[in-house]
């Protein structure tokens, strides 16, 4: 496998199969929570997204939709892309069975501009997906070619040095094991589906590539988006490593309250 095309297969083949079983996972993909009315979005979103009612919001690499259906839950008129047609599906499920009205597209995102001509005030992205993407300067000209003039993006994302760091299962310390500046070739990751039943030996391969915090800044900034703010926090949604635990709020920390290490950023940038 050596070219682009070959690896969104692979990883759209991934993502269908890991979309049932995220789907079945109430503890990480909480589906009937959301039918109850409550929402998906992390504390950060909700204090950093504001003046929702009313605005257009185009979200990239939404999955099954349930950040996006929160999102019209909380007023905007939103448009989700996933290339996961089985995420899809699931979405414009959800949809109809909530009554929240969101309209969702099946595109990967570097061929969305020829499937959606709408501009928007807000596009969102968050939680794990930039190191899906195989080239940042495109992602980031293509939000700007979907951003109105002073429209904005608002990312919330992993912090991008955790990438460096084993992450398997039964590890037991910080020690690095993958790059952290930019290769050409992506990283090939074979294993177990995430939040699977071990019993079901579900395996897939996976290529993904490695961004430095410069890479992410550099590139919006060169797509002629004007960074507003760009936050980090010692928090975040995920249980990325074994010694880290869960907090009240639902937030996951490090077991080891010295350590420094970032877990979270967010940003906003506008189109100028």
């Amino acid at each position: 496998m050596n070219n682009l095309t070959d690896y969104t297969k692979s990883n759209r083949v991934h993502w269908n199969a890991r979309t049932a079983v995220n789907a079945a996972s109430a503890a990480r993909y909480d589906i009937e929570g959301l039918k109850a009315g409550k929402s998906t979005l992390t504390p950060i979103e909700h204090e950093e997204l504001r003046d929702l009612p009313g605005k257009s919001l185009l979200h990239l690499q939404c999955h099954f939709g349930l950040d996006t259906l929160s999102l019209a839950r909380l007023g905007a008129h939103v448009t989700g892309v996933d290339f996961s047609e089985d995420a899809i599906a699931i979405a414009e499920r959800l949809s109809q069975e909530t009554g929240l009205n969101a309209r969702f597209l099946c595109s990967d995102i570097y061929g969305l501009p020829q499937v959606l001509e709408d501009t928007f005030d807000i596009v969102f992205t968050s939680g794990g997906v930039l190191f899906w993407l195989s080239d940042l300067d495109r992602w980031a000209k293509i939000i700007a070619h979907f951003l109105k003039p002073g429209g904005v993006l608002y990312l919330q994302e992993e912090h991008p040095f955790l990438n460096v760091f084993d992450d398997a299962a039964d590890v037991t310390d910080l020690h690095t094991r993958y790059p952290y500046f930019h290769t050409e070739q992506p990283l090939k990751i074979e294993g177990l589906l995430p939040y699977s039943d071990p019993a079901t030996d579900q395996r897939t391969v996976e290529y993904v590539w490695s961004y430095s915090f410069s890479d992410i800044l550099n590139a919006l900034i060169g797509a002629g988006l004007r960074l507003d703010y760009l936050h980090e926090f010692s928090h975040g949604g995920n249980r990325r490593f074994p010694f880290m635990a869960q907090g009240e709020d639902g937030r996951w920390r490090w077991n080891d309250a010295t350590n420094n290490i970032p877990l979270t950023f967010s940003l906003q940038a506008t189109k100028v």
